[in-house]
């Protein structure tokens, strides 16, 4: 690995090298670069199931853009721009980009992400809207179904103010 290069390894065994800078931008890898302070040049582990190759080579391309973005000075719509596209995926992408950021500390991708899902859930009117969006079984007999709304009509009240 040269001088300036990481070499990361998905939970898969994929290799991937990744400039430090870069890297860094996680602080998960940032912390290990430094406990490891040069001394390897073995591969870093992200022994994580969020960290499959797939979602490694994703999470990668966002750090990567984001780090162009920070030497270019570029726009705050740029950046917007860029990150609302990078999160237009299949939902199993989305939630496991949710898991690895999390997992490797990268706060602009978890909140992008979460934000996603969030705006997805504030477009569904109904609870059944929701699992229809999801795929969410409901697993509530009728009777414990209302239950819970008996307990929930406060919200009503806060949707209608």
């Amino acid at each position: 690995m040269s001088e300036g290069r990481v070499i990361l390894e998905s939970e898969d065994k994929q290799s991937f090298e990744v400039p430090r800078e870069v890297a860094k931008m996680s602080k998960v890898i940032g912390e290990m670069l430094e406990t490891l302070d040069g001394a390897s040049d073995d591969p870093i582990p992200l022994v994580d199931r969020s960290c499959k190759a797939a979602i490694l080579s994703k999470v990668i391309e966002f750090l990567k853009k984001h780090y162009e973005f920070q030497q270019s000075n570029a726009s705050e719509e740029e950046v917007q721009k860029f990150d609302k596209d990078f999160v237009q995926v299949e939902d199993e992408v989305l939630f496991n980009l949710i898991l690895a950021a999390n997992y490797l500390d990268i706060k602009e991708l978890l909140d992008i992400s979460c934000k996603t899902v969030a705006d997805y859930i504030k477009a569904c009117k109904t609870p059944e809207d929701i699992r229809k969006r999801f795929n969410i079984v409901n697993d509530f007999t009728p009777e414990e179904e209302e239950e819970v709304k008996r307990e929930n009509e406060w919200t009503k009240e806060i949707s209608t103010n």
